[in-house]
């Protein structure tokens, strides 16, 4: 009794797994075990396409771009430094033309005289698209590395699931 009792759980758990993964048809799927964390990065933060942007927000209640990629990460059992030049100096480097679903973009978009730090931070979801927090105002939401004003300001991206 108590392996049907354990059959019958697992299998409504692969039902209910299986129920909320299919509802984001936006963001691919893994395609095999290695990139299965970036996946979950990247379907993690399309759940929370629409939330609040808030500045020093890493909550539900509402991020600034490097808490979205903070809180996300946690929830996958990574830990991440707090802001967008930390999370760019620590992560492992991934080549701009090698991005997978779950990386990191990293921007800078901000010039000043003596300063090339990253200010900016999405969460790579594949078909040259991204989910970030963009600014004051506005909400959680996906954008194109294509677009003229990221494309521009794009300079670098890295990962801290396993996917090495």
């Amino acid at each position: 009794m108590k392996h049907v009792l354990g059959l019958c759980l697992r299998g409504m758990f692969l039902l209910v797994a299986f129920s909320v993964t299919a509802g984001c048809s936006n963001v691919p799927r893994a395609s095999d075990r290695e990139d299965a964390g970036g996946a979950a990065i990247a379907h993690a933060a399309a759940q929370l396409i629409g939330t609040p942007y808030h500045f020093g927000g890493a909550d539900a209640h509402g991020f600034d771009c490097s808490g979205l990629v903070l809180y996300v990460h946690e929830r996958a059992g990574l830990e991440v430094p707090r802001t967008a030049e930390e999370q760019s100096r620590a992560a492992h480097p991934v080549p701009l033309d090698a991005v997978r679903p779950g990386d990191l973009v990293f921007f800078r978009t901000h010039f000043h005289a003596n300063s090339h730090r990253v200010d900016h931070v999405g969460i790579y979801v594949g078909r040259g698209r991204f989910i970030h927090a963009p600014r004051s105002g506005a909400t959680v939401s996906y954008a194109s590395l294509k677009d003229g004003y990221y494309r521009r300001h794009l300079v670098s991206a890295g990962r801290f699931w396993d996917g090495r």
